[in-house]
């Protein structure tokens, strides 16, 4: 058997047990020994299988994984997501719309703590969901507002995403971790902007709060001096040089830990069920590290990347056009795979892409997660939908996606702009030290 009939087989079965819903993890794994064992040896094919585990889990550059993953359940335990409502409630909850727009920035504040999109969902509707029902906010509209904030997750620091993008393509986690401020504050503010421009378009009139005294609104700020000081702490510290991403996470879980438990937030319990679920839901992520791992050095006997990128430098469209291209594919395959699933499958493949075209690898990693963003929330398989499906089993996927669709379009403008201006990628990661 040809190379190529091998790897063009082995990415149809690859895809077919994504549709049979075997775990990426376990699929990716599968075909690469598989792969590997019917180009080269099974014995070598049977040896990455029995080394990668290991080499994946002792990786000192992933133990910020399961740091920044507890940095977030902690915070998320402790009620720090709950202040953070109320504060932005209290400065915009008299304003029209100002429910949502309180959600759209409280997750946003809670994602520079949390690292993940899945978890800022999942916090926010269990918090910002009763209070805008309560105000009568249509479904559409309150799920939409949530399902779209939480996208912040995967681009606000830290960001898990950011940090598995860097360690695949060797790039510097810090740096990537200072390019995705601006375009965060950048969605924030576009996000506010398509809450006030919806509701004016539609014509929706939607109850409004009292307008809080500014003695009330000082108060809640009191309330979130926790999560101001775990980012700057963190984020700063790297930012300065004084941290590796790895040390700050160690020091943001433990920082999460300290102050929770000194406001009497965090009793040994709860402290207990952040470490387990911290500990489940980095044994995925490490899962699917594991298999991308044995399905890359399927890649890499098969030489399919250089290829690809062979075949697209060839079509001599030139570099933005191709880049488009790249995008639209991942638009296309969010449709049905999830945020990380996305980027541990196709950096490996798209990125000597990128690099021969000549792009930034800081810039195209932000660019990429962007795009991953939109996936998160599009049809038919949006996972921040489906996690906020899960908790609101009244309302239909349909209402969500209805609901989200502004901030779609909205999500394509910002990328848009990353695209043309560059600089506000980059120009913050070029004032590190």
């Amino acid at each position: 058997m040809t190379t190529d009939f091998v790897a063009i087989g082995g990415f149809a079965i690859l895809f077919g047990l994504l549709l049979l819903r075997v775990p990426i993890g376990v699929a990716m794994g599968m075909v690469g020994i598989g792969g590997f064992g019917i180009l080269a040896a099974w014995n070598p094919a049977l040896n990455l299988l029995a080394i990668s585990p290991i080499r994946t889990v002792t990786d000192y550059s992933l133990g910020l994984i399961p740091m920044f993953i507890l940095m977030g359940a902690v915070a998320s335990a402790s009620g720090m997501s709950s202040e953070l409502y109320r504060a932005a409630n209290a400065f915009m909850g008299h304003r029209k719309g100002g429910l949502a727009m309180a959600t759209i920035t409280a997750c946003g504040g809670f994602s520079a703590i949390s690292g993940s999109s899945v978890a800022t969902a999942a916090t926010m509707s269990k918090v910002a969901l009763p209070e805008m029902r309560r105000y009568g906010y249509p479904d559409s509209i309150a799920t939409g507002t949530i399902a779209a904030g939480g996208t912040l997750g995967i681009l606000i620091p830290p960001s898990i995403v950011l940090a598995i993008y860097g360690v695949l393509t060797d790039t510097d986690i810090g740096r990537l971790f200072i390019a995705g401020i601006v375009p965060g504050i950048l969605a924030i503010i576009m996000y506010l902007i398509t809450v006030r421009v919806y509701l004016a378009w539609r014509k929706i009139d939607l109850p409004v709060q009292a307008r809080a005294p500014w003695r009330e609104r000082l108060a809640t700020l009191r309330g979130i001096w926790a999560i101001m000081l775990l980012f700057v702490f963190v984020i700063g510290g790297i930012y300065g040089g004084i941290f590796t991403p790895s040390e700050a996470a160690g020091m943001g879980a433990a920082g999460a830990i300290i102050i929770s438990a000194l406001r009497g937030r965090l009793g040994w319990k709860k402290l207990f069920q952040c470490l387990l679920e911290s500990i489940q839901v980095t044994a995925g992520i490490f899962m699917i590290l594991i298999g991308a791992i044995l399905f890359g050095y399927f890649l890499t006997i098969t030489q399919v990347p250089q290829k690809i990128a062979n075949h697209l430098l060839s079509l001599e469209l030139g570099a933005y056009p191709t880049l488009l291209i790249i995008l639209l594919f991942l638009l296309l395959l969010g449709c049905i795979l999830d945020a990380m699933a996305m980027i541990i499958l196709m950096i490996p493949i798209l990125f000597p892409v990128a690099m021969a075209l000549g792009f930034d690898p800081i810039w195209f990693g932000i660019v990429v997660v962007m795009t991953v963003e939109l996936g998160l929330i599009t049809p038919p398989i949006g996972m921040n939908v489906f996690v906020i499906n899960s908790l609101a089993r009244d309302v239909s996927l349909q209402k969500i996606y209805a609901g989200v669709m502004p901030f779609v379009l909205t999500d394509i403008i910002r990328l848009g702009l990353i695209l043309l201006f560059p600089a506000l990628v980059l120009f913050l990661p070029d004032t590190m030290r």
